[in-house]
């Protein structure tokens, strides 16, 4: 009993509950990160009526061009982002934005709502709006609050049910968060992911949005069950299923290597030390930075 608490304990205290970095007092090196130059906001045709765009403040977000209105997915940072976006949008159909869907309540992702039109239909798992919820303290911010919050799945069909492009919402459970949302195209093969992978560098777990690194690979799993080819993601270049497989094979390779350490009968320093060598192996390991991938 005692060795097998003092297992949990080890394990959430080594991937998610001992002091975030950002608590502790930096390094010089630490104190002053270099600013990274923030590029125009432009769209990207990914296929079909299916855009990208990036650049600007705020992970990527994206947007569909339906036969008489547009449906965008995510909102950027900040509220002049938004409007960069906005404006691009323009430059290729006059047609108005009557949905905008959230992959998750991360401010990057749904701050700029504030420079949508207000009334504009706002989707997102019913987790999401809890957490929004409790961000959004402002009169003009809560007017933002999605007014369509699904559970499960939700299916929209833009321009009709008989003639329309059918889009899927899904939930597969907590992983980046507990509202994560896949915003799906089956027609045209694309789905956009939001924060569910990053590529080149350590998965992001917000265990205070009650995050799970199981649950981001059982959602991951689930995604790959998708019949898509092209994955677009909050903070990178466009993904395949085979990014996928890397980041669900990273993830557990390193539950597995936790777990065989603690059964040796390391300590929590002992452990860290063997994570800390392999990052200066050049492994993606991290162990300090605040929002890390968890066992719980």
């Amino acid at each position: 009993m005692k060795r097998s608490l003092t297992y949990v304990i080890l394990c959430l205290l080594l991937l998610g509950l001992f002091p975030p970095a950002s608590a502790q007092q930096p390094t010089p090196q630490q104190a002053q990160p270099p600013k990274q130059e923030v590029l125009p906001v432009y769209a990207q045709n990914i296929k079909g009526n299916i855009y990208q765009v990036k650049g600007g403040m705020g992970g990527n977000t994206g947007f569909f061009i339906g036969e008489k209105e547009v449906l965008t997915i995510d909102a950027k940072m900040t509220e002049d982002a938004a409007k960069q976006m906005i404006t691009e949008i323009k430059k290729l159909t006059p047609n108005p934005i009557s949905y905008i869907t959230l992959t998750h309540s991360d401010r990057d992702h749904v701050n700029g709502l504030v420079g949508f039109p207000q009334g504009t239909n706002i989707i997102s798992h019913e987790k999401t709006r809890v957490h929004m919820d409790n961000a959004f303290q402002s009169t003009r911010e809560r007017t933002y609050l999605p007014n369509i919050a699904f559970s499960e799945r939700l299916n929209l069909y833009l321009g009709g049910a008989l003639r329309g492009t059918r889009i899927n919402l899904f939930y597969f459970g907590p992983a980046h968060t507990d509202g994560d949302a896949v915003i799906y195209f089956p027609d045209e093969r694309v789905a956009f992911i939001g924060d569910l992978i990053f590529i080149g560098r350590d998965p992001l777990i917000h265990r205070h949005k009650n995050g799970s690194s199981f649950g981001l690979v059982k959602v991951l799993k689930a995604i790959l069950n998708l019949d898509a080819e092209i994955f677009v993601h909050g903070h990178g270049d466009l993904a395949t299923k085979k990014e996928i497989l890397g980041v669900i094979q990273a993830i557990e390779e390193k539950q597995i290597r936790i777990k065989a350490l603690v059964k040796e009968g390391n300590t929590l320093d002992q452990v860290k030390k063997v994570f800390n060598k392999y990052r200066r192996q050049g492994w993606r390991y991290s162990l300090d930075e605040p929002c890390r991938s968890h066992l719980s």
